[in-house]
């Protein structure tokens, strides 16, 4: 026969069955609890780069891209169609002035030009013979002016005696008539006669200045075309080193065509290129900060095309130490132009983090966590990006590369 339970056993029992689910669900979430620590990642804080946030000044500065290149290159063109026919230097040589690199056919040329010689012997023989010829024909213009003013001088004599003799009543009237007739026709004649000497003298002196100058200007035509022979004979225009030479001898190589190139791989500056939306804030004089690695060089904004070019602004950086030893020629380089000063601005350290303004969210040391935490930031130079929201003086935030953490909104930190 079954007996009641009696109800304080039966309350001892569900309270024996409430601490044990109590119990347990105390220890799933302490189990809970440790696994998450255990799984939550850790960093140690040797392995990162943390920046304190300041206060200080920023240098704004635009970033562009650069490459190293000579500061002095000179490109030698052939000055004449022709082919190679000899090469004296190689690419790395190191050539003074005057130095022969390599040897272009000259025979055509040689030619054309023992031809020009003939034909300036030719026209300055002409200009002599033209000379010689004005000066004859003026002599016999002049000997017979001569001629015409003793002729009138005579025919005067002649008219004053008529006249004498007609004051006395020993001549006539109309021979008196005669000579004073004869006597002007003579003047006309003269006057006439020295003005066509006047007229020849002006147009010998005219033929010969034209002659002259014909000569001349064939002469400069001769000068260049030896200049033009001289510079064939290719040759380094001054102490340098050959950094590229066309050595396939043989080739046939057009007028204007590049053949060789010197440099001086002693001294170098910097060609830089950025959008043209930053090209407002360069200008020539703006001082420049070059990177190489952990090098920072200064330098100075020297010029800058005024053109854009596939949405590309160029300019040239000259460095106050351009012969540093880390510069090699076609090294690429960070170059950094500054345009303005924010003074007394919250700033962190510049680093790959950065790419302009705007926000981003970065880890945040909070004690012994890195805490995920947006941040507003702007201007920015070489060194420091501004802080405009998000962070107070004196925090600490991770400007490390944390691309692997993304979807991570802590970190432990060790």
């Amino acid at each position: 026969m079954d007996r009641e339970i009696p109800k304080e056993v039966r309350r001892k029992e569900r309270r024996k069955q409430l601490i044990k689910i109590i119990a347990g669900a105390g220890g799933a979430v302490i189990i809970t609890g440790l696994i998450i620590t255990v799984m939550q990642t850790s960093l140690n804080r040797k392995d990162l780069h943390i920046s304190t946030v300041d206060r200080g000044v920023i240098e704004v500065s635009v970033s562009a891209s650069g490459k190293v290149v000579p500061a002095f290159e000179e490109i030698i063109n052939s000055p004449i169609h022709s082919r190679i026919v000899e090469i004296y230097k190689r690419g790395g040589d190191s050539v003074d002035i005057g130095t022969p690199i390599l040897k272009l056919d000259l025979q055509a040329a040689e030619t054309d030009y023992n031809k020009l010689l003939d034909e300036e012997q030719m026209k300055r023989l002409e200009l002599e013979q033209l000379r010689v010829s004005n000066k004859g024909r003026l002599s016999e213009m002049e000997m017979k002016l001569k001629v015409s003013r003793m002729e009138l001088n005579r025919k005067e004599v002649e008219l004053r005696n008529e006249q004498y003799l007609d004051s006395l009543g020993a001549g006539t009237t109309d021979k008196v008539r005669q000579v004073e007739l004869s006597y002007n026709v003579g003047q006309l004649q003269l006057n006439e006669d020295e003005q066509k000497y006047l007229n020849e003298q002006a147009l010998a002196e005219a033929e010969l200045k034209v002659k002259e100058l014909e000569l001349s200007i064939f002469r400069k035509g001769l000068a260049e075309m030896k200049r033009t022979l001289n510079d064939a004979q290719i040759r380094s225009p001054r102490k340098a080193i050959l950094t590229y030479v066309n050595n396939e001898v043989g080739v046939q190589v057009q007028q204007g065509n590049r053949v060789a190139i010197v440099s001086d791989l002693s001294h170098f500056k910097i060609e830089g290129e950025i959008a043209d939306t930053y090209g407002d804030r360069i200008a020539p004089g703006s001082k420049a900060v070059v990177r190489i690695g952990n090098e920072k060089l200064g330098g100075v904004v020297s010029d800058v095309t005024p053109l854009s070019k596939n949405g590309v602004i160029s300019f040239t950086v000259q460095l106050e130490e351009d012969n540093h030893r880390r510069l090699r020629s076609g090294l690429k380089t960070d170059v950094y132009v500054m345009n303005a000063i924010k003074d007394d601005v919250l700033r962190i350290t510049n680093a790959s983090y950065y790419i302009g303004k705007g926000e981003y969210e970065l880890f945040a040391v909070n004690g012994n966590q890195l805490v995920k935490r947006k941040v507003q930031l702007g201007d920015s130079n070489f060194e420091y990006v501004e802080v405009s929201a998000g962070l107070r003086e004196g925090d600490e935030v991770v400007v490390s590369d944390m691309s692997a953490y993304r979807e991570k909104n802590k970190l432990k930190l060790k």
